[in-house]
């Protein structure tokens, strides 16, 4: 699994760096033009995987998730695969938007792990299944924009069609799921509305799902105007391989410390560091608003993902131990959507405050977020589950 999740990564990240200049190539356009249509292409494959990540959730509890993976697999493969063939924007546009319906590849990989991984050993094993997203994530621009250079657009888009159909062959052959053991006192199936009430009465779950949103607001409130805060600090020479650096510094961060922290995680408790890092991040994120060169940034990027790369394996992982089995894949589907609203949301916000009040402000406000998030976490959870641990130990 950790195989296909490097192909899917980096095949998503594959085309990336170039789509701007591939909707250029589709037409006489002004700059605007292409801009605008360049944002609205980028992002409908997040409004897309918002609205159908909790329906695949659902299905996979009820039909088994690897069949789901290997569609998955295919669906995109095949609507990258037509990208290539593209003639206008809308064409583009529409492809991206069948893309998104099939872009819940990692999250639903990351259930069929966490539902067949014992408990104890949760956290390390999510872990090592995020280092390998994260490592396609890091190369996969690299490789699309060389490509890209070599090949040209079109090449490049059957090329990343061919690394997502290895995916779902590996998936197919390589991947056996196990039968879920349900004790008899446990449900075998919950409707949408038992899911969302199960949330709700569990106010832990519900804030660790919400972090999900927060993290990622974080994570993408600073990458749309990242390279333009380079240039500040470094000028225009080698604006593109500085802006790279920087980007892939919380990629590697996140890689080296992942699998460790959900190996922390399983020995010590999930939420107790889950909260750490979100501080953690919150601090470390702050003076990026005071650096004076580049390298100061690429430091701190780095920093970032070293906090930042636990809290997905970690989140997962609780989610796992909180769920019922028989709902896990449609609770991490609203965690999935939660994310994904996170990576709309977190452009935006970011795109805003740079534009009225400076770079600094989006470091200045993340920065609030993540803190924030930290204390809501904190509060919630020591008021629904370590103070009843407590109480319970108390009595016992």
């Amino acid at each position: 699994m950790w195989i296909a999740n490097f192909f899917v990564s980096g095949s998503m990240t594959m085309v990336l760096p170039f789509i701007s200049l591939y909707v250029h190539s589709l037409g006489d356009f002004s700059t605007s033009y292409v801009q605008n249509w360049s944002g609205w292409i980028f992002g409908i494959t997040f409004v897309t995987a918002f609205i159908f990540s909790p329906i695949w959730g659902r299905f996979g509890d009820k039909h088994g998730r690897k069949a789901i993976l290997v569609l998955f697999a295919l669906g995109m493969s095949l609507s990258v695969f037509l990208m290539g063939y593209a003639t206008n924007v809308w064409q583009l546009f529409i492809l991206r938007f069948i893309m998104g319906v099939f872009t819940g590849f990692v999250s639903m990989s990351q259930a069929l792990i966490a539902v067949q991984t014992p408990q104890e050993i949760a956290g390390r094993i999510l872990g090592t299944l995020q280092t390998g997203s994260i490592t396609g994530a890091l190369l996969g621009p690299m490789v699309g924009g060389i490509f890209a250079d070599s090949f040209g657009f079109a090449l490049t888009f059957k090329w990343t069609a061919l690394a997502l159909l290895l995916s779902a062959i590996i998936v197919a052959f390589g991947i056996k799921e196990m039968q879920l053991k349900v004790s008899n006192k446990e449900k075998t199936s919950y409707s949408s509305k038992e899911v969302i009430l199960h949330i709700i009465r569990h106010p832990v779950l519900l804030i660790v799902m919400l972090m999900s949103a927060v993290v990622q607001i974080a994570h993408f409130s600073i990458q749309p105007i990242l390279p333009l805060y380079v240039a500040e600090l470094n000028g225009l020479k080698h604006i593109a391989l500085f802006a790279g650096m920087t980007f892939s510094a919380a990629g590697l961060g996140n890689l080296f410390m992942s699998r460790r922290w959900g190996k922390l995680g399983d020995r010590i408790g999930y939420m107790k560091i889950l909260i750490i890092l979100l501080f953690i991040s919150g601090l470390v994120y702050l003076p990026g608003a005071f650096v004076t060169n580049v390298w100061q940034l690429i430091i701190l990027r780095f920093l970032l993902g070293i906090s930042l790369g636990g809290i997905v394996p970690l989140r997962i992982a609780y989610i796992r131990q909180e769920a019922p089995v028989a709902m896990q894949g449609e609770v991490l589907g609203y965690n999935t959507s939660l994310r994904f609203f996170g990576n709309m949301a977190g452009p935006a916000l970011g795109g805003m405050l740079s534009g009225f009040f400076g770079f600094e402000a989006v470091f200045f406000v993340t920065s609030g977020i993540l803190i924030l998030g930290g204390v809501l976490t904190l509060m919630v959870w020591y008021k629904y589950e370590y103070t009843d641990s407590k109480s319970h130990s108390w009595s016992s």
